[in-house]
């Protein structure tokens, strides 16, 4: 069957969200998969980043992290998307990203690819849960196979409990509350077990 590929699609503005892809690169090589980490276009403009430190260091940081491009959709059998909330919905990085695959969608080729979605907030109640069910409804006009990560692991309870996919308190100084690293991992492994699965049925083994 060979190995699942897993694209790990992220936006993060100072931080918080490229680690969350790092741990979920990790949880998924550690159950076999063939793994890409992959940052979308930054649209902010340069003067608006120059006003946050933070932001201007993390841009530097990830120089090197490629940017998606369509053909890391078409390559995988298994999606991570990871992002802030922007007032519960996806931020327009991601957004713009995602309205670019229009063609593949039509073409049949974003049809059974297995995603998850995760995301931070600078409140527990800051639009988490929607942030990934705003996701989500792209994915479902895919015809993707959505794999949140339930109550299915002691870590998910452990991360604050959000069942719709992995998420993340951040305080004003940037540090992530409770803890939170194994329910990334954690969830990257459900993803990848259950692309396995399905790859497995789409070659009928």
């Amino acid at each position: 069957m060979g190995k699942v590929k897993l694209a790990i699609i992220y936006y993060s503005s100072t931080g918080t969200n490229y680690q969350l892809a790092k741990w979920a690169e990790t949880g998924a090589q550690e159950a076999g998969a063939e793994v890409r980490v992959r940052k979308v276009q930054e649209l902010a403009p340069q003067a608006a980043i120059d006003t946050n430190p933070a932001w201007k260091a993390h841009i530097e940081q990830t120089k090197d992290v490629p940017e998606v491009s369509l053909d890391d959709l078409e390559w995988a059998d298994a999606l991570i998307f990871s992002m802030p909330s922007r007032f519960g919905n996806v931020p327009s990085q991601m957004k713009q990203f995602l309205d670019t695959t229009g063609g593949l969608w039509a073409q049949g080729k974003l049809a059974n690819k297995v995603v998850s979605a995760m995301t931070s907030a600078q409140n527990a109640n800051g639009g988490q849960e929607q942030t990934i069910l705003s996701l989500y409804t792209t994915m479902y006009h895919w015809g993707a196979i959505v794999v949140a990560p339930g109550y299915t692991d002691p870590s998910i309870f452990a991360a604050g409990g959000n069942p719709y996919g992995g998420s993340v308190t951040v305080d004003q100084e940037g540090k992530m509350l409770g803890d939170v690293e194994d329910a990334f991992k954690y969830q990257a492994k459900r993803t990848v077990t259950v692309a396995s699965w399905v790859k497995k049925g789409l070659q009928g083994e």
